[in-house]
């Protein structure tokens, strides 16, 4: 296997299982452009009936084969029941060999471990988050996992880089043409714009819902003249559990704390002002402290952000209704608060990841965010951030949208200085989700720590009472904590690459040497 050294200094394959690859070159090297690949049309005679009877006559309608490549999408997250019941029928039929490209799967999706184990399912080319990513650790599949992020995704399958032969979307409300959205219905989980170019370009696609109105069905996501098949079953999953890791703001004095110093960070270095002024955060604990304090801010200073970016949830629908900001742009709903006020509020706007996240179109949203705070696993020196592996080397996170929302202006990293005992800030990340010059700030309970890159920014602390440090002087204090930590043993066994958003590898993900 030929090897060569990317943008971020990390040695990836050339080749892997036949398909040629690209090195990272530098965070902004691809200037844009793609290609968009066209899905077959089939005769409009063909449409003169979409309804089917079960998701058994949907298989045998598009005909699945092995090694044929499936696609699904996660709106319903980890109430999902879609992905577990078509898998198992496809099991069912002794289907070998199948490519899972779901958006991402979560912890009740650990029964398509035993369909890896089996053979069903060859490969991932997807987010995978808890018992899925940690088979692919242990070296389960028979080919090599690709993880992209949310808008990498939605370029891959624009470019032909990722072929969806069918593709199954779980639509909380549609019509027999098969319009659909995730706005009513028992399993309305809102937005369902990760599933738009599974639509666009499968070959095959297949709307299941448990909720069947009248033609039309409006708005409309997912549009009925994309859509080959519809299929009704007496339930998608459970939207309660679209709720992402928790909806309560933590109650640490920790992670408040470091909640309290982002958003003192964005207030005093002049980014909060009422000229332009928008912002993204997440659905942690600590996100939603920050976006707590981000509001009593803005309130105090009479600044109205012009849209604030989601995942939604109860406090940025707090924002909007308390006439905070003009607008919320949507992607997926973390919590039933944001699925009602999409549905309610025409200043909550539903997204899609072409034109909030996708690099290869004439231009998407992400950049016109002025500060984005998002997680991490781990950050190193080099202001490299780790999203999908822990310091143990386990393959635990997806992408999700990391690598698209560090596209604002201003990139925000929280994290506790250490967590369970292992520290956050290392000398250089078991793995590269995304490269330093990316990626602004640091905070911690211990300070904060810019970039050099962005010494703007550090000139406008000087009358700020946030400690601010080195990188360095973090690591050093975490060290100082924590010890020298123990490096996780890898075999020399690729199990997932890392892709850019461009399509272009950042890094690999191996095999774990363990036996548990």
């Amino acid at each position: 296997m030929e090897w060569k050294k990317n943008a971020v200094g990390r040695l990836v394959p050339l080749e892997i299982d036949g398909k040629q690859l690209k090195p990272f070159e530098g965070a902004y090297a691809d200037q844009g452009g793609g290609r968009q690949t066209g899905a077959r049309i089939c005769a409009a005679a063909s449409y003169r009936d979409k309804m089917l009877k079960s998701i058994d006559e949907a298989i045998d309608a598009c005909k699945i084969q092995d090694g044929m490549t499936i696609g699904f999408h996660h709106h319903l997250r980890n109430g999902d029941i879609l992905i577990n019941l078509v898998m198992e029928k496809l099991a069912a039929r002794g289907l070998k060999d199948l490519v899972l490209a779901p958006s991402a799967l979560f912890p009740t999706h650990e029964k398509l471990v035993s369909y890896i184990e089996q053979g069903v399912i060859s490969h991932i080319e997807g987010s995978m988050n808890g018992p899925v990513g940690r088979a692919c650790s242990l070296g389960k599949m028979k080919k090599t996992a690709v993880l992209r992020s949310h808008g990498g995704r939605y370029r891959a399958i624009q470019d032909g880089d990722l072929k969806i032969d069918v593709a199954f979307i779980a639509a909380p409300c549609a019509d027999s043409h098969g319009n659909a959205n995730g706005l009513h219905g028992p399993s309305a989980c809102g937005p369902l714009g990760f599933a738009l170019a599974d639509s666009l370009w499968a070959e095959r696609v297949v709307v299941v819902t448990d909720h069947l109105v009248p033609f039309p069905c409006f708005p409309w996501s997912i549009e009925g003249g994309h859509v080959d098949f519809v299929v009704t079953v007496d339930t998608l999953g459970d939207p309660s559990q679209i709720i992402s890791g928790t909806t309560r703001i933590t109650r640490s004095p920790t992670r408040l704390l470091i909640a309290d110093y982002a958003a003192q960070f964005v207030r005093d270095s002049g980014i909060m002002t009422d000229e332009n002024f928008s912002f993204q955060a997440g659905a942690g604990g600590v996100s939603l402290a920050f976006v707590k304090y981000m509001g009593e801010m803005m309130r105090e200073k009479g600044v109205i952000a012009d849209f604030v970016r989601g995942g939604s949830t109860q406090y940025m629908v707090d924002l909007l209704e308390n006439g905070l900001t003009r607008f919320i742009l949507d992607g997926q709903s973390f919590d039933l608060d944001g699925v009602r006020s999409l549905r309610e509020n025409p200043n909550h706007i539903e997204t899609n990841p072409f034109v909030s996240y996708n690099y290869h179109t004439k231009g998407c949203f992400a950049n016109r965010v002025k500060v984005s705070v998002l997680g991490a696993t781990e950050i190193d020196l080099d202001f490299n951030v780790n999203v999908n592996t822990h310091s143990d080397g386990w393959l635990l996170h997806g992408i999700g949208g990391f690598t698209d929302a560090a596209d604002a202006q201003v990139t925000i990293i929280t994290a506790p200085l250490v967590r369970n005992r292992v520290p956050i800030v290392v000398d250089s990340v078991t793995s590269v989700t995304a490269p330093g010059e990316m990626i602004d700030v640091l905070v911690t309970e211990y300070g904060v720590a810019i970039n050099p890159r962005r010494l703007d920014l550090l000139d406008r602390l000087n009358k700020s009472a946030i400690p601010v440090l080195s990188i360095e002087e973090l690591h050093n204090r975490a060290l100082q904590m924590t010890g020298e930590p123990e490096k996780p043993q890898f075999t020399d066994r690729v199990v997932a690459l890392i892709e850019f958003r461009d399509g272009t590898v950042i890094d690999v993900v191996r095999q774990l040497q363990t036996k548990s």
